[in-house]
């Protein structure tokens, strides 16, 4: 079962499992009735279910063995994950992979403690398990390329700091051969070369043939910068990001990436390339 299935993880992920595993054992879980026809329409099994509701968990998770969970969005975060790990338990699945966030155990910032408490639930539960310890999504950088784009300037916050960016799809193809293999040890931290903001700059430049400046930016600045681009609520969480950022908490070095994929990365430039073009910015 892949939770979450409706999202865009969620969809990445159906799509390399149909690649891994007879369509027949793979079954969707959705919270919206209402999106169920775009997960059918693929052909796999849907089921409702929702964090919040534990009961509709223990109905959706009968005759499950294996679990991708992937994490809920931030709010009633704990409790919801810990319906997801006691529902799980009570229906017998046998593991679990689970979306965490790189280092979860060795930092503390906004995104950090909600996966530790969830790795802990999963630990406490006893059911067999990896923890998928992503790293960061290029695609959440969409609004900074789009901003440097119009300006010439790709800014940030974090100096020297560095982050191991790769494509949500390919995330979410680890977690599909993870979720099928079943041998991986019980923490990966799933990153990408650690790459700086600058390097970024020339893949961007590259991709686009515009010319591309990295521009290191203080908080009000930053904040300044992108007033016009997106809401005070938006733009206050990248600042935040960005402060975890230069604090290092995305600075991984690890080969899990590469040895769960069983194939290296796409070169940074063409991931670029990638997310520009599914923003309709190329």
């Amino acid at each position: 079962m892949v939770t979450g299935a409706s999202g865009g993880f969620g969809g990445y992920a159906l799509d390399w499992l149909r690649r891994l595993a007879p369509e027949d054992d793979i079954v969707g879980l959705i919270r919206d009735p209402r999106k169920a026809a775009k997960v059918e329409s693929k052909g796999f099994e849907v089921r409702i279910g929702d964090y919040g509701d534990i009961d509709s968990l223990m109905s959706a998770f009968g005759g499950v063995d294996r679990l991708l969970f992937i994490s809920g969005a931030p709010g009633n975060r704990r409790s919801e994950h810990a319906h997801v790990v006691e529902a799980a338990k009570r229906r017998g699945v046998s593991f679990i992979a689970y979306t965490s966030l790189a280092q979860a155990d060795l930092v503390h910032n906004m995104l950090s403690t909600d996966h530790v408490f969830t790795e802990a639930k999963i630990l406490q539960s006893g059911i067999p398990h990896t923890f998928l310890r992503n790293n960061w999504y290029l695609e959440n950088e969409a609004l900074l390329f789009r901003h440097a784009l119009k300006t010439g300037r790709l800014i940030y916050m974090s100096d020297e700091a560095t982050v191991g960016w790769a494509l949500k799809r390919e995330y979410a193809e680890a977690a599909a051969r993870v979720l099928i293999s079943g041998n991986e040890p019980e923490v990966m931290e799933l990153s990408a070369d650690p790459t700086r903001y600058g390097e970024l700059a020339q893949a961007l430049e590259a991709a686009t043939g515009k010319a591309i400046e990295a521009v290191d930016l203080d908080e009000e600045q930053f904040v300044e910068a992108l007033r016009d681009d997106a809401s005070e609520q938006t733009v206050q969480g990248m600042v935040e990001v960005q402060r975890l950022i230069a604090h290092g908490d995305l600075e991984v070095e690890s080969d899990d990436f590469t040895l769960a994929l069983g194939h290296s990365l796409l070169g940074l430039e063409d991931a670029v390339k990638e997310v520009l073009s599914k923003q309709h910015l190329l």
